[in-house]
């Protein structure tokens, strides 16, 4: 080979396989060389190279139709192929390309197949695609890598997840681009064991260290409820962005973990590493759960005040957390003042007034969306709906109900029906309820179920209960609160063989009684309480304190409601029972600690009992003190010796 032609292949090898593109004219003057010293066929496959990777790509196709010959095109016609796809309309040059390759010997060769796929993959044909993927014998690792992008970028997350199982399965050997699209496709579908098949084969290749490798898998975790695992992957990262510490944080708060979201998060500013949005989101739902309002002030702080007026997801994380933390007004003004208002805010500020017991006020709010040009949804109604239960308005209830479907062409969802069996239990209705569960369109679910539950509770129907209790057992057998609440009916009732019973059968069944327990914010921490933990250091002085306005209420006329005591035992004991419920005990955490005249917010994971909702009445009377109560089901807000829900919970 003479030295222009030695100099020119130089240049070819040292520009295209170092990875450094050449410039389209450069390549197009060795083109010309070649030509004049009648080489092209010898240096055609590297000048092929160069053309595609250079992004002469309509030059490229040019000399390969031209100066391709059948020896030579298992090397050109894999970059033929890359420059046919890299063009606006890559499906004509791309299917004659396929048909020439038919009639040659390198048509089963791995990386002309893989060109191929990767064509028909960027066209979006799947089918095309996954045809030639079963054409070889044994794919590549970027054959399946490229097959699996396909069907993540054509939104088929699943068909990605099933190719992913495969391919892990016969040892695949992941990079990291893939790893993190594979490990994020499992998290959609919560597809755990495929998940945990990538993590390890991305440990076997060294690439588990990597932030983005490493936060997908965290990911992976938290999607499947795997909280322990996630943060064993999390102690271990070598760094950690944001991110990382955002997936975490939202994790625990989503899975039930609120103390620990918010222990992440102040340890997260600890570190000094400044949160994103959706972290502030996933504290504001930790402090939403946990009804601490100072620390979700703090979080509001390490925010721009801007980017919540102008972030509906902040936005929205904002106005919830004030509503269930008691501040409606706070939650109020925020609605006010942001910029953006999609559906999913108003809708968050209606449900916030329609729980705080506000419920014409958020009706009021519903015509205003309307005025606004905003949309009603399925969403909005379930607002309404639940605004209608909290305050007793049946009738309204009804009529919304009836308008959603008849004049907003909304088909119900099994919540408005749970809902509507909610207002009408609460309200007595308790055959209109049953009757409405019998015409669902759809059978009913545990919650629907355990609304007319509640129900027979508060009106005392134990035959009603029993039976849907066994439609409860079917269908949650594992939940105590069903057989708890049978038991209170039958205690209630006298029935006190019936209800040991009960708890012998829940004995049997290794079902257990969900523990109560109480929550205030105090200094920056959360406080725990429940019956009969006496951990806390204050424990002696709340017990005295207890003793104390025991004696205070009971001069105004107070005697116990001992009837909501499950147990069967002497009115004593009962009395004694009830002086130490959570909530009580959280109350006079709060008395002993905070200001004369400061609200005292209170979070229980239960429903507040009768006696206790009269001796808070009691309470907030004497000392002078606002006192809000969330519990699992709704609102009280004690003021004067009067509540918010009307005595209607």
């Amino acid at each position: 080979m003479s030295a222009a032609a030695e100099e020119i292949r130089r240049l070819l090898i040292a520009g295209v396989t170092s990875g450094n593109r050449l410039p389209p004219l450069a390549v197009k003057l060795l083109h010309g060389r070649l030509l004049r010293l009648d080489l092209l066929a010898d240096l055609s496959p590297l000048l092929l190279r160069a053309l595609s990777s250079s992004g002469v790509h309509l030059h490229a196709l040019r000399l390969h139709s031209l100066h391709s010959s059948p020896s030579q095109s298992n090397l050109t016609l894999p970059f033929a192929l890359k420059s046919a796809s890299r063009l606006p309309d890559p499906l004509p040059a791309g299917e004659q390309l396929h048909a020439a390759s038919v009639k040659l010997p390198s048509h089963s060769n791995p990386h002309v197949l893989t060109s191929l796929l990767a064509l028909y993959a960027r066209c979006g044909l799947l089918r095309h695609a996954r045809a030639v993927f079963d054409e070889m014998q044994c794919p590549s690792m970027v054959s399946w890598s490229v097959l699996i992008a396909a069907y993540m970028d054509a939104g088929r997350v699943r068909e990605a997840v099933a190719v992913a199982r495969d391919a892990f399965a016969g040892g695949m050997r992941p990079d990291s681009f893939t790893a993190v699209r594979v490990l994020t496709a499992c998290a959609r579908v919560t597809d755990l064991g495929t998940g945990e098949a990538v993590w390890r084969a991305a440990e076997r290749e060294g690439i588990a260290g990597s932030v983005f490798v490493a936060t997908a898998a965290v990911d992976l975790y938290v999607k499947c409820g795997e909280m322990a695992k996630a943060r064993e992957v999390f102690d271990k990262m070598p760094e950690k962005d944001a991110v990382a510490w955002g997936a975490m944080v939202g994790g625990y708060a989503s899975n039930g973990h609120p103390r620990e979201a918010l222990e992440l998060f102040l340890a997260m500013q600890a570190q000094r590493v400044m949160p994103d949005c959706y972290t502030v989101a996933g504290a504001l739902s930790a402090c939403t759960r946990l009804g601490a309002l100072d620390l979700g002030r703090q979080a509001v702080g390490m925010v721009d005040w801007d980017e919540f007026l102008d972030n509906p997801v902040l936005g929205t994380a904002l106005i919830d957390m004030y509503a269930k933390c008691g501040s409606t007004g706070e939650a109020w003004v925020v609605f006010q003042q942001m910029r953006k208002r999609d559906i999913v805010v108003w809708n968050a500020m209606v449900l916030g007034l329609g729980m705080t017991g506000h419920g014409k006020v958020a009706f009021a709010l519903v015509g205003q969306m309307e005025k606004s040009g905003m949309r009603l949804n399925d969403n909005t109604f379930i607002s309404l709906l639940c605004s209608c239960t909290h305050t007793g308005l049946v009738q309204d209830g009804r009529r919304y109900f009836h308008n959603m479907a008849q004049l907003y062409r909304i088909t119900p969802r099994i919540e408005h029906y749970g809902c509507m069996v909610d207002l009408f239990s609460r309200a007595g209705l308790l055959q209109e309820a049953r009757q409405l569960i019998d015409d669902m369109p759809m059978p009913a679910n545990a919650v629907v179920w355990g609304a007319l539950l509640g129900g027979c509770k508060i009106h005392r129907d134990a035959e009603l209960a029993e039976h849907v209790l066994k439609q409860l057992i079917l269908l949650e057998p594992w939940n105590s609160g069903n057989y708890v609440m049978l038991s209170n009916i039958y205690s209630n009732s006298g029935r006190w063989e019936d209800a040991a019973k009960l708890r012998l059968d829940m004995k049997a069944k290794g079902v257990e009684k969900v523990p109560a327990y109480s929550w205030v914010e105090f200094d920056g921490k959360v406080h725990e309480f429940r019956v009969g933990n006496k951990s806390h250091p204050l424990m002696d002085q709340i017990y005295k304190k207890l003793d104390e306005l025991g004696m205070e209420i009971k001069a105004m006329g107070y005697r116990p409601t001992t009837d909501v005591v499950m147990f069967d035992v002497e009115d004593e004991e009962k009395e004694h029972t009830l002086v130490h419920h959570s909530e009580k005990l959280a109350i006079a955490f709060c008395l002993l600690t905070t200001r004369p005249g400061e609200a005292i917010r209170v979070t229980k994971n239960l429903r507040v009992c009768t006696d206790c909702h009269t001796v808070i009445k009691l309470i907030s009377r004497i000392t002078h003190r606002e006192i809000i109560v969330r519990d699992n089901n709704r609102f009280h807000c004690f003021r004067d010796g009067c509540c918010s829900c009307n005595d209607y919970w």
